[in-house]
């Protein structure tokens, strides 16, 4: 049997095994841990040593790169990975939630990073504001790497999900990670850290995998490291109120198991798509991945006149679920994790009896199918009803972590809420109603206690990712029993990793540190046409001042008639003056239109194309007779190592337009966003 081995300092340690680590599919021996001690302080020193100095040797958008490269790595491996999964009672398309859904995580964080962060180490979170009258102070917000060793605890449902949805906006950050799997599938997360470093994308030190207990681990953090956890609340509150976390303020993010709910509206009947749609996801959150899930559906609350009628459709759909070995045909739900957990969900089905009636799960004939199976981890379906949810306990506090679900009945909708609220704070709630009035008054309510609303009805059923799934571009975490964290949620996750910090000075300071121009900064003029300079050449604060157009009624009218715009502002003298202008006004998209073609150079260069408008502001008028300008200014540089469909290469440039009039007043401003060659 093979020994499983940490990662730490770059070294594999193991050899000696430990505690066995059993098939959840056949009870089998999988693995071993390793006996031998792991030097927490060794990995520590070398994480902030080695890790930090090498990832901090590139910047967010290569980090972003590499993070792309390893997500089609894993993926060219993944067959390797499913192999091993099945070990962990996964039928194939619960191994592809985690499997596919980890590498799929790191594409989209590598899409993020490219999207959303700048070249360099510094992010810029604008916009600044102007503390001095006369703009000679200002002040704005940077993002900043914590130059730490991120440790991140997981749990056993997602071994490989689970690492990367962690180690993906930590990575963008510029922390090394320190991961510790839940044991008892750490074999599978091993297996993906081996293929993660044979791929050899990597900077030394980014990575370091902790098998068995996490030691002294926490008591040698400091303060600028940061601990996240999945698991049960019961452990995150051990793990946070730990007195080194809270000595140094170690920041500390919670995701911890709740007891979610789904709640049919009062306006679902069962003659409705919506009702079957419901009675699907139920089905679906109890099996996938044997109920292993903390999104899963717990609570199923239901209009009280409507329960027999889902009862009967939830036990129709039950009855079709062949539960297994997940290598055998037709298996759609396979084990637990491991006989541990089975004896830990078994006891909380006994307790939860204690206030609710089995209707589904205990009758004679559901048995699991397929060989070894009388040594794994298997439990059927088992649904509940409760009669009486508005009493406190039962569900609303005792959370079977497996294909288990209560189904309470409820009168009016201020009872569905007050039901969903006995959760104590949940990560994921769906509410299927055909009625948008319903939606609007049921979903802000909930949206105190829960961290993500699904919405279900018969359009969105056509594409619904399902109550379960947590994507990376959507914050994922819940208040109160949830743990009160955020994961995931696209670029807030990678802020979550950085140290955010004011900053203040003059214009031309506040550029130089955010590497991105300040109106009021110093700015360079040359004689070279700013659209004339490719990406490699081009300084931020490179700048082109206009000469000027006088705006006259000639063009008022043209651009009427071209556009098709015949706004009365623009075109009728006495209707105009009775507004707070006065008179008539220039078409803003003309004093836009006008602004381009006193700055945009006309021959070829290495200028690529326009793609697009930011922060669009029409701000003093522009009348008949006023003479306009534009200062064209290099705002930002990021090079995203992008190249076209033909190979060139080429970055992304974004300018600060300003147009002013003949007062120096400011009449449009905004932000241009160009793709710019690169020299060859």
């Amino acid at each position: 049997m093979s020994v499983l081995q940490s990662f730490i300092a770059g070294q594999w340690l193991g050899e000696t095994p430990a505690r066995a680590l059993p098939s959840a599919v056949n009870g089998d021996t999988v693995a071993h841990t390793h006996e031998e001690s792991i030097d927490f302080a060794q990995a520590v020193d070398y994480a902030r040593r080695i890790g930090v100095k090498n990832l901090l040797a590139l910047d967010f958008q290569q980090r972003a790169a590499i993070l792309k490269e390893l997500a089609i790595y894993i993926q060219s491996r993944k067959d390797e990975l499913y192999a091993i999964s099945h070990h962990t009672g996964c039928t194939k398309a619960d191994s592809w939630i985690d499997i596919d859904g980890g590498f799929g995580t790191l594409f989209t964080y590598a899409s993020t990073g490219r999207k959303e962060l700048p070249s360099g180490n510094v992010a810029h979170e604008g916009p600044v504001t102007q503390l001095g009258k006369d703009n000679h102070f200002n002040g704005t917000h940077i993002l900043v790497p914590r130059r730490g060793v991120s440790v991140h605890i997981n749990a056993f449902n997602f071994p490989i999900w689970g690492m990367l949805e962690k180690f993906a906006p930590a990575f963008l950050a510029g922390m090394p990670c320190i991961v510790k799997p839940a044991t008892a599938t750490s074999y599978l997360t091993e297996a993906a850290v081996r293929v993660i470093n044979d791929a050899g994308l990597l900077p030394e030190g980014a990575l370091q995998l902790i098998i068995g207990g996490t030691g002294d681990l926490l008591d040698r953090l400091e303060e600028q490291d940061f601990v996240t956890f999945t698991g049960s609340a019961s452990t995150a509150l051990k793990l946070k109120s730990h007195p080194n976390l809270m000595a140094k303020s170690i920041p500390f993010n919670a995701e911890a198991d709740s007891l979610n709910s789904a709640i049919m509206a009062p306006d679902v009947t069962p003659d409705d798509d919506e009702f079957d749609i419901f009675a699907r996801e139920v089905v679906k959150e109890m099996t996938a991945k044997a109920g292993q899930k903390c999104t899963a559906i717990r609570r199923v609350l239901v209009p009280a006149e409507r329960l027999d009628a889902l009862v009967e459709r939830l036990t129709e759909r039950l009855d079709k679920i062949t539960f297994g070995n997940p290598a055998e045909e037709g298996v759609r739900m396979g084990a637990l994790a491991s006989r541990d957990q089975l004896r830990d969900v078994t006891d909380a089905i006994e307790r939860l009896l204690a206030t609710s009636e089995c209707v589904y799960g205990r009758t004679e004939g559901l048995e699991p199918v397929g060989e070894g199976v009388e040594n794994g981890a298997y439990i059927a379906p088992h649904l509940l009803v409760n009669r009486n949810p508005l009493n406190d306990g039962g569900a609303h506090d005792i959370e079977a972590f497996g294909p288990v679900a209560t189904l309470m009945p409820y009168h009016g909708i201020d009872e569905a809420l007050a039901l969903a609220a006995k959760g104590k704070g949940s990560l994921v709630t769906t509410l299927t109603t055909r009625d948008p009035a319903i939606a609007a008054e049921m979903i802000p309510v909930l949206a105190a206690q829960h961290g993500r609303l699904h919405i279900l009805d018969a359009e969105a059923s056509r594409e619904s990712t399902g109550h379960g799934s947590p994507l990376p571009m959507l914050k994922h975490g819940g208040p109160g029993r949830a743990g009160g964290g955020e994961e995931l949620g696209g670029i807030r996750a990678v802020h979550h990793y950085l140290q955010r910090t004011a900053i203040q000075g003059s214009p031309t300071m506040v550029a130089a540190v955010t590497r991105e121009y300040v109106r009021g900064a110093r700015v360079i003029e040359n004689d070279v046409h700013p659209f004339r300079r490719h990406f490699d050449d081009l300084q931020v604060g490179e700048s082109l001042l206009t000469h000027r157009r006088t705006v006259t009624e000639a063009d008022i009218v043209n651009f009427g008639c071209l556009s098709g715009d015949h706004f009365y502002m623009h075109f009728d003298e006495i209707a105009a003056k009775e507004t707070q202008f006065g008179q008539r006004i220039a078409h803003g998209y003309f004093v836009l239109s006008a602004a381009a073609g006193l700055f945009v150079y006309p021959g070829e260069g290495p200028v690529l194309a326009n793609y697009g408008l930011d922060t669009l502001r029409f701000i003093t008028p522009v009348a008949i007779g006023d003479t306009i300008r534009a200062r064209l200014t290099c705002k930002r540089k990021i090079d995203q190592g992008r190249t076209s469909p033909e190979g060139h290469p080429q970055g992304v440039v974004m300018w600060d337009v300003a147009v002013t009039n003949q007062h120096d007043e400011l009449v449009a401003s905004y932000d241009i966003l160009t793709l710019v060659a690169k020299r060859q």
